[in-house]
């Protein structure tokens, strides 16, 4: 008997969870045995891997960069992008925190841009209603994606974000920060909010819609910007064409993409998108829709729109 083929996935924590339902349940239906090794290493990490043909699917909260792509292309690395769900950037405090119950995209930009590194360290200098104790500041490591989209949104460039505050690619990590400290503020993946709703408060964020908290509904009405978000996964075709437990794999995710979704906490897409998702699948629609582009504020129509236009622009004549 040979040892069962080994299905490598590396990436973003914050498209972990919809992979770890995935996982659990394909590895129960399964008629042959496939091993499958989930890493959430940051969405940075596992597209370097992947551009490097270490990997056979990266997960990233994020569209693949411009510099991941020339990444790619070195190695011959072509790849089907698939968006799985959506995400809600949620901005945490500890739930005694009695002062704070929205903060605004440039409180929150003054807050976080690498300017206030080492200045800004008092509630009272984001806000001045706040009283004037430390903030102890939690969020995403430098491989993360959500680290790159929030910087994105909130600072005017992935990259721009003070580094004097407890980070991690492990979003479990900064839920803890928060939850063991009154004067904390982190941010994360909805989905690790959600799931400990009772030990953490969400500050709503006022934007260019108005002011509205981290919740399914207001990213499906598109009223929570700029902090929504698709999430992604990416597969190697050649991986995809060679490996029959890779497609087999891919496509049990895609078919159960909603359920998954649903049961990891995250923001599924309208329940008729999956299938035109399975369609990008099956026609083996190679590159990406977002050019190495990190786009901010796209609505869930936009990024569907945005995502499959490669769909209508290779229909067959």
């Amino acid at each position: 008997m040979g040892t069962a083929p080994v299905v490598r996935i590396e990436g973003s924590s914050t498209v972990f969870p919809i992979l770890e339902e995935a996982v659990k349940a394909f590895q129960k239906r399964q008629g042959s045995p496939v091993s499958i090794a989930l890493k959430e290493t940051g969405s940075s990490a596992g597209m370097r891997r992947f551009c490097s043909g270490e990997i056979p699917i990266s997960n990233s909260s994020r569209p693949i960069s411009s510099k991941e792509l020339k990444a790619c292309a070195a190695k011959g690395v072509t790849f089907i992008e698939l968006p799985l769900a959506f995400d809600a950037i949620s901005v945490v405090v500890h739930p005694s925190n009695s002062w704070a119950s929205r903060i605004s995209t440039a409180e929150l930009s003054t807050l976080w841009n690498r300017q206030a590194q080492g200045r800004i360290k008092r509630w009272k200098q984001v806000n001045a209603s706040w009283p004037d104790r430390p903030i102890n500041l939690c969020g995403p490591g430098a491989d993360s994606g959500t680290f790159d989209y929030f910087n994105k949104a909130i600072n005017g460039d992935s990259r721009n974000s003070r580094t004097d505050y407890t980070a991690s690619e492990d979003d479990n990590v900064l839920v803890n920060c928060v939850e063991k400290n009154p004067l904390a503020l982190g941010y994360f993946g909805f989905s690790y909010y959600r799931a400990q709703a009772t030990k953490l408060k969400a500050l709503a964020i006022t934007g260019p819609k108005g002011t509205w908290p981290p919740t399914i509904d207001n990213v499906q009405q598109e009223r929570y910007v700029p902090l929504s978000r698709p999430l992604f996964v990416y597969i190697n075709d050649k991986d995809l064409r060679d490996r029959p437990e890779v497609r087999r794999f891919i496509t049990f995710t895609v078919q159960g993409g909603l359920r998954f979704s649903e049961r990891a906490g995250v923001i599924p897409l309208p329940p008729d998108t999956y299938r035109v998702v399975e369609s990008k699948l099956y026609r083996h629609l190679i590159g990406t829709s977002f050019g190495g582009d990190l786009p901010v504020g796209l609505s869930i129509n936009e990024a569907i729109r945005r995502s499959f236009q490669q769909i209508r622009s290779k229909s067959p004549r």
